[in-house]
């Protein structure tokens, strides 16, 4: 089964020192769900200036574990500089929330975290 995220590009990231690997895997385990949580609450209280704050946030830790969800944080991100209700972006959210819970799993897994 393939994974959510991208082994190559953390590997990467970490120059192929696999314990960085694991440091890298463990930081993002720790900060992202309070990140994601926030940005949920922001969006469904219509904090748009807070929902776009985490989601710019989130962004390169995201495109470092090569998650494919920049479309989606970029139509949350432009989201917040319209009028437009928070269903409009219902299904991209959905989408950055069980991808990103998905991975929680998967590197808890992989790197016995």
């Amino acid at each position: 089964m393939s994974k959510k995220y991208s082994i190559e590009s953390l590997s990467e990231v970490a120059g192929g020192d696999e314990e960085f690997m694991k440091i890298v895997a463990k930081t993002f385990l720790e900060e992202i769900p309070p990140d994601l949580k926030a940005m949920e609450e922001a969006i469904e209280n219509n904090n748009r200036e807070l929902a776009y704050q985490f989601a710019h946030k989130m962004k390169p830790n995201l495109e470092m574990f090569g998650l494919n969800l920049g479309k989606d944080i970029t139509s949350i991100e432009s989201w917040t500089r319209t009028l437009k209700n928070k269903s409009s972006i219902e299904a991209q959210l959905k989408n950055v929330v069980s991808t990103i819970e998905t991975v929680f799993t998967e590197l808890k897994e992989d790197f016995n975290l």
